[in-house]
């Protein structure tokens, strides 16, 4: 069998329409027979398993960063509420300009850069 015609017989069996016992009996009078050996099954089997354990390790590689980020971020947290209580410590009382951060004399200088005045 020539090149050729292997080539048409493995583009006819992509058709939606092929019959695959046709093909087979084709291949065969032409001579091309196939044989595997006794551990083909287990090579192909190994290939896939480790296949699927390497998707196994992203999913855990993701799932550990994931719970690294929390962590970072719970304390980051941390740090910001221990930053807001110590200015309420330092202002004295717990109002929005302790919040923010500013003391009374900046009041006046934000109210007029707001209004225009």
């Amino acid at each position: 069998m020539k090149l050729v015609d292997v080539k048409k017989l493995m583009i006819s069996s992509l058709s939606t329409d092929a019959n695959s016992e046709d093909i087979m009996k084709k291949l065969e009078e032409a001579g091309v027979k196939y044989s595997f050996d006794e551990d083909f099954r287990d090579k192909v089997l190994l290939r896939i398993y480790s296949a699927a354990a390497s998707v196994n390790q992203e999913v855990e590689f993701v799932k550990s960063m994931n719970s690294i980020f929390y962590r970072i971020a719970l304390t980051g947290v941390a740090a910001i509420v221990l930053l807001l209580i110590s200015i309420f410590l330092t202002q004295g009382s717990l109002s929005f300009n302790s919040v923010l951060g500013l003391s009374n004399s900046y009041d006046e200088s934000i109210v007029c850069l707001l209004t225009g005045n």
